[in-house]
């Protein structure tokens, strides 16, 4: 399945169409559009056209979580394959590899992979800089921490399993659904196995916006952590009650505001720092623990629909 927002997934359609056959299985692929543009909603129409794939679309935007959970209540058959839309396939044996490596775990997170050097556009830096350092690793390194590491692009579940917690709807801003989601996997003993099966990430975001949809993450985290006492295992939330036990948040943060303006500087340029950004994530998880907190848990909406015969 497979959410759509400002981007012609069409590519991505006829190559998991390409490989369908090697699943052993029926197959269907399910695209949602959660309120792009006219111009990318005209251009992936096409795909009512093609045998074997749903295309629909949302009258506005309904955000990550419900998306996904709109999705999930459409399909039809034992196993669903989360996509995001910015995804490529590696080669022609994707769905050979999930398909041999079902047995394993009713949960299969294959991996993201960033090729290519540094882009020439400064702008695309820190993304690239970002996914190849943070997101792109080997199945043995994800396992370590098999709940932690899991991601909802390249995600192979159980479709059952999916429905039975689905994700929080309350988390409307980008971030930190898969951090819930992985939580409640690990709380009621679901395994989860990681495998080297990794997606290209195609479609480096600007600076500016990735900075914007990682203050929406730490957002979403720091809500999670008030409400329900998740992510207090991340590194960069340990550091931030340890400051706060410490009685340093608030000089922290007047030490950094004397600095932000070099700090977004450097994550602009050339050449970016990930240290500059684990230091400004930490000054906006510091600002948001100070926020008064309001919070209305939204369980899955999904679709009042019955479900169709396989």
């Amino acid at each position: 399945m497979i959410p759509v927002y400002n981007r012609d997934v069409t590519p991505l359609v006829r190559r998991l169409l390409v490989q369908a056959a090697t699943w052993g299985e029926l197959v269907e692929i399910h695209c949602l559009d959660d309120g792009s543009a006219p111009e990318y909603r005209l251009r992936n129409r096409m795909l009512t056209t093609i045998a074997g794939v749903e295309y629909e679309e949302l009258g506005y935007n309904v955000g990550r979580s419900a998306v996904r959970n709109r999705l999930a209540a459409k399909a039809r058959y034992e196993w669903l394959l989360l996509l995001d839309n910015d995804s490529l396939l590696p080669d022609g044996h994707f769905l050979t590899r999930y398909a041999a490596a079902r047995d394993l775990a009713p949960v299969l997170s294959g991996g993201t992979a960033y090729e290519g050097s540094a882009p020439p556009d400064a702008s695309l830096r820190l993304r690239w800089l970002y996914g190849r350092s943070r997101e792109a690793r080997s199945a043995a390194v994800r396992q370590r921490a098999p709940h932690g590491q899991l991601t909802l692009n390249n995600l192979l579940i159980q479709t059952d399993l999916f429905r039975r917690f689905g994700l929080d709807e309350s988390l409307t801003r980008y971030g930190h659904e898969d951090t819930k989601f992985g939580w409640l996997l690990r709380q009621h003993g679901v395994n989860v196995v990681h495998v080297d099966n990794p997606v290209l990430h195609d479609g480096l975001e600007p600076a500016t916006v990735f900075l914007a949809k990682t203050h929406d993450a730490v957002r979403n985290l720091v809500q999670l952590y008030k409400a329900e006492g998740l992510g207090a295992e991340t590194k960069l939330l340990q550091a931030a009650l340890r400051l706060q036990r410490w009685g340093l948040s608030e000089a922290v943060c007047t030490a950094f505001r004397l600095r932000e303006a070099h700090v977004r500087s450097n994550l602009l340029s050339q050449n970016p720092s990930l240290r500059q950004l684990d230091a400004l994530k930490l000054y906006w998880l510091l600002e948001e623990l100070t926020q008064p907190f309001q919070y209305q848990l939204k369980a899955p909406t999904f679709l009042k629909e019955s479900r169709r015969p396989a």
